[in-house]
């Protein structure tokens, strides 16, 4: 069984100005001369974390993380303005070419997997590889799935609280109706309702119950970015065309990839994962048996760190 790495801190630090809203907060920790590796968070929405960091061996690799439009320490905080996924492609290709990074590893879990796919079948010639944690493909019938009915079934209790803030007569469609709440100039149901939605996910991330991973999704900073910036993106279908990601599959021919999922995921459940590996012929699918969504389950951490040694073994 692998662990994280150790805690460190970064080296250096960047603000970069991505357009005429938006500037981005940018991170480098590891070995400046080593294997640059992207990390992509989740959500969209959530931002970075330190334990982030600690997924790469710091004298192999030079780990850059970000945050993404509107969340973490990147502004104006949880800003629906220009934020979409091609904003967000565009950004990862500036940060390249801003830090000089030649050829980058790409890491993503979650929506971080999303963002990572559509970014290597757009550029895939400056993708060393993918290790990827949680496959979302932002189809329609996931969202049906998380937020609207499907979930609902495993989860009645905690179901009832992601619906209470929505009046009866609304539920046929929670995703508009939790969209106007948090685009609500109403700055206490903003993050009342944001709460609800980010409680939510976080209570059905892991396989068995996790309070730190729990109060992490509540902290109000956290909720109100995530919960306004994936109703926005999930009102827009993503921003993508329908199946769009399984459609350019074949740009990844020529890159490597680990592919980890828990079988037991209900935020994403293992259908995509498994049909993106199909389409995929250079991946490696690891269904990880005692593990649901959440990166910093045990296993999950294990296979990813796994990924990653094997990767810089594999380029040294």
């Amino acid at each position: 069984m692998r662990i994280l790495y150790p805690a460190i801190n970064p080296y250096r630090e960047h603000r970069l100005v991505a357009d005429d809203i938006h500037e981005l907060y940018i991170e480098e920790s590891g070995n400046p001369q080593g294997i640059p590796v992207l990390f992509l968070h989740g959500g969209p929405g959530t931002g970075t974390e330190p334990y982030h960091r600690c997924f790469f061996d710091p004298q192999r690799y030079r780990i850059i993380l970000f945050d993404q439009r509107g969340c973490g320490k990147s502004t104006p905080h949880a800003s629906l303005d220009n934020n979409t996924t091609q904003t967000l492609v565009q950004d990862i290709e500036d940060i390249r070419q801003y830090l000089s990074v030649d050829k980058w590893l790409v890491f993503g879990g979650s929506w971080g997997s999303t963002l990572a796919l559509v970014y290597a079948e757009t550029y895939p010639k400056n993708v060393l590889g993918l290790v990827l944690r949680g496959i979302f493909l932002c189809r329609p019938r996931e969202i049906q799935w998380f937020y609207q009915e499907g979930a609902s079934r495993l989860f009645p209790d905690y179901w009832q609280d992601f619906v209470r803030p929505i009046p009866f007569q609304e539920r046929d469609n929670l995703l508009l109706a939790y969209y106007q709440r948090l685009t609500s100039e109403d700055d206490w149901l903003r993050l009342t309702t944001a709460k609800a939605w980010s409680l939510w996910e976080g209570r059905t991330s892991t396989l068995l119950p996790n309070e730190r991973v729990r109060a992490h999704f509540v902290t109000p900073s956290v909720a109100l970015s995530l919960a306004r910036i994936e109703c926005h993106y999930f009102t827009n279908d993503s921003f993508l065309e329908e199946d769009q990601i399984l459609r350019d599959a074949p740009a990844l021919e020529n890159i490597p990839g680990v592919i980890v999922h828990g079988r037991y995921d209900v935020v994403c459940p293992l259908e995509s994962a498994w049909q993106l590996h199909k389409a995929w012929s250079s991946s490696q699918l690891n269904i990880i048996a005692d593990a649901g969504h959440a990166a910093s389950e045990k296993s999950i951490v294990s296979a990813l760190v796994r990924a990653t040694d094997a990767f810089a073994d594999q380029v040294s």
